[in-house]
């Protein structure tokens, strides 16, 4: 920011844009569309609908393994954007639950491959089921254009919010 003759700020060269009113409302969207996601209480229902129970986090970890035969912990971490620390904490309730199964790669002890079990898969069949249901329930009076268009944008703002560095 560089200061004006009157005493007030403007952007400057190199400075991030200033937000618009519109950048608030919908950041205070996202923020509450965010809040959902942490929702305690769809989590315990969810819990109970599927008979595990699986975190946000796990759910992700879930998906990229429903997504291929198997990975390392690494690749999973990648995948999942979490830390191999964090992904390893995600991974002992899913194994606990008897949903993901770990072993050493017979390339190399010290790499662990990860994969679905059959149980971990009807579990995660069971996730996506219920999560449809529920979005599908959600947006049942919303038009197909409109129903494509937020999938394309929320597709556009995840990948711009990937590729964006992130502010100092």
């Amino acid at each position: 920011m560089t200061k004006t003759s009157n005493g007030s700020r403007r952007a400057g060269p190199g400075d991030p844009p200033r937000a618009s009113a519109d950048d608030v409302a919908l950041e205070r969207a996202l923020e509450g569309l965010f809040r959902l996601g942490a929702n305690r209480r769809f989590d315990a229902r969810q819990s109970a609908a599927v008979g595990a129970v699986v975190t946000r986090a796990g759910y992700a970890v879930l998906r990229s393994l429903a997504d291929h035969e198997h990975l390392s912990l690494r690749q999973a971490a990648d995948i999942c954007a979490m830390d191999a620390a964090t992904a390893s904490r995600q991974l002992v309730p899913l194994v606990d639950q008897g949903l993901v199964q770990r072993q050493t790669s017979g390339d190399d002890a010290r790499s662990i491959e990860l994969r679905l079990t059959t149980r971990g898969r009807e579990v995660y069949d069971r996730i996506v089921d219920y999560r449809l249901a529920h979005l599908t329930s959600t947006l049942r009076d919303w038009p197909d254009a409109d129903r494509r268009h937020l999938s394309d944008l929320v597709v556009r703002l995840v990948t711009d919010l990937t590729n964006e560095p992130l502010p100092r």
